[in-house]
């Protein structure tokens, strides 16, 4: 008897311990816990991601995924559906980390990587180069001590999307560095002439001295404020006082818009393949003083693809709207405007006065675009900028959505991305997918 009560009593144990093995790996794979003491991988449920955020109805809350804890930048590579996300670590480095944005399974990640800034996440942006897609982050360090006078430099980690092939760049910098991915490489600014390229599939850094600009002919202004705006398949973008061109390419007087003043063109916002810019109509038309012209080029040749006037602004702003493409790039949004880029039309929101009614935040390729009509700015109205709504390419009809929506990031692979910051000031990545 006492034997057997012994035995039960094993038996017992060895089921309540196998019982706390598996609530404790269950407990890891729902709260994401991993090395990092982060989300290892998003949170999907039957049930839907646990936050329930008021979105617009074309989307469904009752499935999707979520990560909890993310870094405050993501990206997204459209062509593979693949999302990339930063966590920290521990011991104070961080790791990229990727999902499938459809079904939010988790796909690779990085090792534990040290930030040339350790009080900051690395910015994370995505680059394409001979069709191969990559994940980007950098950070601006600095090297020096109390004997040895301070050197900048920008740390770039680069991340093969497919397989997270990783390769490592430093680049000597002075000063704030703007770093983008318009064109096949990672382009390094500073607001001159001057820039730095960093290949994206080789690791090969090209310096960009102001001597280059190759200026076009009998262009004086072209000389004056000179800048680095982007970079194209053509070579870089730049734009002076007045006037654009790529270097060595085409020139913006030879692709000005009908109607406009050939000498005006200021280019605004650069994105992959398009370049978003603003003319005055031609002295002694009829709306010369009263409006100006929006168009969107092709960076390649640097023709108009669509343009749309708008009344000018009593003041000119301090910074101007940053476009918005669409994941397929159909569709461009930015501030007040909106184009249809395949179907060559175009629409600027604004009242009988000429202010302007509202400011998109994102669009999507099924055609609908998300913004409010109280924000200063595409932030702002993401952050839940008061008068959400809702305008749909099709009919460019506008529709008022209820005061407490959280509008969409952006949308890849009929799925939503929406940010949430919660009470302990982590931030949300919440993915729900179109109903429709």
């Amino acid at each position: 008897m006492g034997q057997r009560i012994v035995r039960l009593a094993l038996v017992g144990g060895v089921l309540v311990l196998a019982l706390l093995l598996l609530l404790a790996m269950c407990a890891g794979g729902a709260d994401g816990g991993g090395d990092d003491g982060a989300p290892e991988r998003p949170r999907k449920r039957s049930a839907g991601p646990a936050t329930r955020l008021n979105v617009p109805r074309e989307y469904t809350t009752g499935r999707g995924w979520e990560v909890v804890g993310a870094g405050p930048d993501y990206a997204v590579s459209h062509p593979t559906g693949r999302l990339g996300y930063l966590v920290r670590t521990p011991d104070g480095r961080y790791r990229l980390r990727t999902l499938d944005a459809e079904t939010g399974r988790a796909g690779w990640h990085g090792e534990a990587l040290t930030s040339a800034d350790p009080e900051r996440f690395p910015k994370l942006i995505t680059v394409a180069k001979d069709d191969r897609q990559f994940f980007v982050t950098w950070s601006l360090g600095r090297t020096g001590d109390a004997l040895t006078p301070a050197k900048g430099f920008v740390s770039l980690d680069v991340y093969d999307v497919e397989d997270g092939g990783h390769r490592h760049v430093e680049v000597p910098w002075t000063g704030v560095p703007a770093v983008t991915a318009t064109g096949p490489g990672v382009l390094i600014t500073d607001g001159s002439a001057a820039g730095t390229v960093v290949d994206p599939v080789d690791g090969g850094v090209s310096a960009i001295g102001a001597s280059a600009a190759r200026y076009p002919e009998d262009c004086p202004a072209c000389e004056q404020l000179t800048e680095v705006r982007g970079q194209t398949a053509k070579g870089l973008l730049l734009s002076g006082s007045r006037e654009f061109w790529v270097r060595g390419g085409w020139f913006s007087r030879r692709s000005a818009p009908p109607g406009a003043d050939p000498r005006s063109g200021i280019p605004t916002s650069v994105v992959p393949g398009l370049v978003l810019a603003r003319w005055q109509p031609a002295a002694g038309t009829r709306q010369a003083a009263t409006h100006q012209i929006w168009t969107v080029h092709d960076t390649v040749s640097g023709k108009p693809v669509v343009s749309v006037r708008c009344h000018r602004p009593a003041m000119e702003p301090g910074t101007h709207p940053q476009a918005v493409l669409s994941p397929s790039a159909r569709y461009l949004v930015a501030g007040n405007l909106a184009f249809d880029l395949t179907g060559g039309k175009a629409f600027c929101f604004e009242d009988e006065g000429g202010a302007a009614r509202l400011t998109f935040a994102s669009v999507t390729d099924g055609g609908s675009a998300y913004g409010a009509t109280d924000a200063r700015d595409a932030d702002e109205a993401l952050r839940g900028g008061t008068g959400p709504v809702s305008m749909s390419f099709p009919s460019w009809d506008v529709e008022a959505l209820p005061p407490n929506t959280r509008l969409p990031d952006m949308e890849t692979a009929g799925t939503g991305v929406f940010r949430w910051t919660d009470r302990k000031d982590r931030l949300h990545l919440i993915g729900y997918p179109r109903t429709g």
